[in-house]
């Protein structure tokens, strides 16, 4: 076998691309003995070949178990990651007096779960809607990894004129900060709404997607990830992704 068919990489990126956890969460594990390379307990830095055998113990697993995801329905106002001066981060919004009285899920809150709470992908402070939190960097890397593949739904109010060739570059065509971006499916939904269904999410992208065909967005929501849709959730208020419930 080649080493271009068995590339020897460090263990945290290869458990990392299999989907087991996190780089950072699989350097957590390593440390605490709750890893094993072809049945051995690995060691930190530790190097392996694509066809080692890479086995995570029941602490771990359980760990892992221990995660939320949690679903916001962000207003206007709230940055999605670091709070910048004047803002609030829409983590703050995470409290037992905002969760949902008609969530289904049957995790119960507790303080532990509002730790290492992280957006996987950004949603604008002017932007509301589906924000997603979590504590599980699986579920981070699935959503916002480099060869992700989520869906995003977005409805887009938005004031000027726009032909039937601005909506064709609007779908497939356009650039952004000299990279081609990929193709998107984008439709009227009334005479002043489009739909935006993107596979990625560059900075402000749907603004100014806008702005290169004679656009400006007046509002934008976000109302579906993959197979996790914004629903009936009320603005402010959030709850828990269910054992059930898969992106």
């Amino acid at each position: 076998m080649t080493t271009e068919q068995n590339e020897v990489q460090r263990l945290s990126k290869r458990m990392a691309q299999l989907g087991l956890c996190s780089r950072r969460e699989a350097d957590s594990y390593i440390e605490q003995g709750w890893v094993k390379v072809n049945g051995v307990t690995a060691v930190l830095g530790q190097k392996v070949l694509d066809s080692d055998r890479i086995d995570l113990n029941r602490q771990a697993h359980r760990q892992q178990a221990e995660r939320v995801t949690i679903l916001l329905n962000k207003p206007v106002g709230y940055v999605s990651a670091q709070p910048e001066k004047g803002y609030r981060a829409a983590v703050e919004l995470i409290t037992e007096t905002n969760h949902w009285l008609e969530d289904k899920s049957p995790i119960h809150f507790q303080a532990t779960h509002t730790r290492h709470l992280a957006p996987a992908g950004r949603l604008d402070i002017d932007s509301v809607g589906l924000l997603v939190l979590t504590q599980d960097g699986r579920i981070a890397k699935q959503l916002i990894g480099e060869n992700s593949g989520i869906e995003k739904e977005y409805l887009v109010r938005v004031s000027g004129r726009l032909d039937d060739k601005g909506l064709a570059l609007l779908n497939h065509g356009l650039s952004l900060d000299g990279e081609k971006l990929r193709p998107a499916k984008v439709n009227w939904q009334n005479q002043d709404q489009l739909k935006f269904i993107l596979k990625q999410g560059k900075k402000r992208q749907i603004r100014r997607m806008c702005e290169l065909v004679g656009l400006k967005v007046i509002g934008l929501k976000r109302v579906r990830i993959g197979r996790i849709k914004l629903g009936a959730l009320p603005p402010g208020q959030w709850r828990y992704l269910s054992p059930q419930e898969k992106f």
